[in-house]
């Protein structure tokens, strides 16, 4: 059985591997959009793991996919209690409470990494045919 701590961890975990989909994909797209290459270049140029991230997206959404998946599980799961002490009580509604708003902030990067990686394309393929 997971401890709330461990919950919060994993949760935490999700949201930097979400940044990582941000990261790879859609702040790279998002300056080139605005006409801001060369920035990319030299970001690239000066960070070259974000070019082997963005060669592997594909594992890179699907882990933190997975990751999102199982702070989603751990999360909101049916039959989830806390302690009758008060204190333990007060503690565990406020882990929760934290990873829930951490949990949303994850799913909200990720969508956004996702549709900058998979989506813009083509909407925009579609949008100027």
């Amino acid at each position: 059985m997971t401890t709330h701590i461990d919950e919060k961890r994993l949760t935490v975990l999700s949201l930097f591997a979400s940044l990582g989909t941000l990261i790879c994909c859609a702040l790279p797209i998002a300056l080139v959009t605005l006409g801001l290459g060369a920035t990319v270049a030299a970001i690239s140029g000066n960070f070259p793991f974000l070019i082997t991230l963005s060669l592997h997206k594909g594992w890179v959404f699907a882990a933190s996919g997975a990751l999102l998946a199982i702070s989603a599980w751990l999360t909101f799961r049916p039959g989830r209690s806390c302690p009758a002490d008060p204190e333990l009580a007060a503690l565990c509604e406020r882990t929760w409470v934290w990873n829930r708003r951490l949990f949303w902030a994850s799913a909200a990067v990720w969508g956004v990494g996702f549709f900058a990686a998979y989506l813009a394309l083509p909407v925009r393929t579609w949008l100027d045919s």
